[in-house]
This record gives structure tokens, sequence and C-alpha cells, in this order.
């Protein structure tokens, strides 16, 4: 199946990056679509819920200038991500918001709802479902997603089990609409090999922690750098769902990462609650991470974190055809 073309027109890289709870804002969101991929953002990030109009009116003037003075070099269209759960206090109100700026891609996770769903169709936006297995793939679809992103092992924040080898073949099957890739894609290769697997883009988001917009404190930034696929913890404490977290960030928080006790997914939590004892929060304080970040060995601007991908993805595309 082809591609909408708000997926394929104006990308540098077949490339979205994914949106990361905190650490993605207008700053990273802008970067990202400037250097030509698609840049995200949850809408629970901006709070008070009317931050959130704040920063769309942001990021579309910003994007319509920089597009305004690069004629040659278009940006990449952004996206927004809703949680789809009923612990989500703010889900009416923030697609609301969306609708009223015709946010043109919504990424939703964590339920799958044929009214949120609708709500987007009706400006002629497209949805985005993220999905841990072809159970939850084929809900996504049903209830009117318009694409899937496969959400493997070794993915950064609620991450899946399945290898995206397994993942992809069991939803490719079936499904031949837009489908994204995420699990430890932080390489240029990683990009070109999630296309051979079967999907259309890669799903990035560890790698853009360690970049000058990200909203991640410093201490975070350089743990990435730090840090090697060894240092990755999965597991549902935290927020009640499962996900891959830095082990020292763990440890700091005075708990052993190697016995961690399991949650009730009814406790769900984004952050806002204090679940771990000692003021400790989840996210702010346990830091979200994919197994790719072995290949992050500094703090640079997210153009270059894009140009670097850039040149990896097409010496890949160059070795390929000389096997």
């Amino acid at each position: 199946m082809t591609l909408p073309p708000i997926l394929s027109e104006r990308l540098r890289l077949p490339a979205v990056a994914s949106p990361m709870f905190i650490v993605s804002g207008p700053d990273l969101v802008i970067a990202q679509s400037r250097a030509g991929i698609v840049g995200s953002f949850p809408s629970l990030n901006a709070r008070p819920q009317s931050q959130l109009r704040e920063w769309l009116v942001r990021i579309n003037e910003d994007l319509a200038k920089h597009d305004a003075d690069n004629p040659d070099q278009l940006s990449a269209p952004y996206a927004v991500n809703l949680i789809v759960h009923k612990s989500n206090n703010r889900l009416e109100e923030d697609l609301a918001t969306l609708v009223d700026f015709q946010v043109p891609i919504v990424i939703t996770s964590l339920g799958a709802r044929p009214d949120v769903n609708a709500a987007v169709h009706s400006y002629g936006g497209i949805v985005l479902h993220d999905v841990i297995n072809n159970v939850f793939a084929r809900k996504a679809v049903e209830r009117g997603a318009d694409g899937l992103i496969a959400v493997a092992a070794g993915a950064g924040g609620h991450a899946g089990a399945q290898s995206p080898f397994a993942l992809v073949q069991e939803i490719r099957a079936w499904f031949d609409g837009p489908l994204l890739l995420s699990g430890a894609i932080a390489h240029g290769r990683s990009i070109l090999a999630a296309q051979a697997a079967g999907a259309d883009l890669a799903y990035i988001g560890s790698a853009f922690i360690p970049t000058d917009e990200a909203n991640a404190v410093p201490g975070y930034k350089q743990m990435i750098i730090d840090s090697t696929a060894a240092d990755i913890v999965y597991s549902n404490l935290f927020t009640g769902v499962h996900g891959n977290y830095l082990r020292n960030s763990i440890a700091a928080a005075g708990m052993d990462p190697d016995n961690l006790g399991q949650s009730d997914p009814s406790r769900m939590d984004f952050g806002t609650g204090d679940t771990l004892g000692e003021g400790a929060k989840p996210w702010r304080d346990i830091w979200g991470s994919g197994q790719g970040i072995g290949a992050s060995t500094a703090v640079t601007p997210v153009a270059d974190v894009v140009d670097r991908l850039a040149r990896e993805y097409a010496d890949a595309k160059a070795r390929l055809r000389q096997l």
C-alpha cells in the first residue's frame, strides 16, 4: 500500500520521533520537524491543559516561518500523542484542542476508541495507534486506526516483549496499511532494517534524549550516554504497564533494580502521583530508555542526530547494494 502523502512527502528520512513523557516539548518537536523527520509530543506534557493550545500555536507558527524562509527544505509534519485510557481525565479536552488545531497526525496509546479516530478523521487527520502484539493491532484497525506502530522488545518507555521480526511478520500477514516499527532503533542501518522487515517507517525515541532541545535534566542525558543495552531494566512496577528503564536511575531512587516487585495495572500512573515512596515519581526520577542507547555518545543538537542517521542510512543502503 502506498503511504499517505503526510507520511511520505517532506521527510528526509523514513522516521517518526516517538513522543516521550516529560522529555518531548515544543523545542524538541520543532527541531525534529525542521530536521526532516516527524516530531511528536504527548499532550499530557503540556500542563496545565491550557498550555497545550499555547504549544500548538508556537509549533505551527515556528514551522510556518521555517517553511517561508526555507522553501527548498520544508519542515516535516508533527504529531501529538493521546493516552486513550480511562485514567486520563484530560482526554476529551485534549482531543477537542487537537481538532481545533487540526493536528495532522495523532498517535493514540493504551486504548483504541472509534470516537477518537472519527474526531481526527473529521478534519482529514490520520491516526497511528501503538501496539505491542497482533491482537491489539487487529482491534486498533477494526476501531478505525489508519496505521499501526509496532512497539517491539527493546523500545523505550512502555514497550512490548516480542521480537520486532515476529511482531511485524504477524501484522503484515493481514495489514497492508502504514506500519511503523519501534524497538532499539538508534542507527541509520536500523532504519533500513525496519523497512526490510516490512515496516514503512522507523519510530525513534531514546536517541533524542541526549540532545540540546530535549526537556531532560543533564543527569538523564549523561546517563543515556554512559549506558548500554545491559543497563536497561524491564518492569511494570512504576506505572502498572511494563516498560524499559535505566538501571542506575532505579538505584538512585533507593531501589534494587534486580529485585523489583510487580504492580497492578489498575494503578496506572502518568507521573502525577507518588507511587514509589520517598518523593520519587515515575518518569521524573525513574528514567525511561530503549536498548539502542549505545549509539549515543554525546549531547548534541537534534539536527546533528538526524544528520548522523541520514549518513548511516545511506551507507547501509550502499553496503547492501555491494552485497
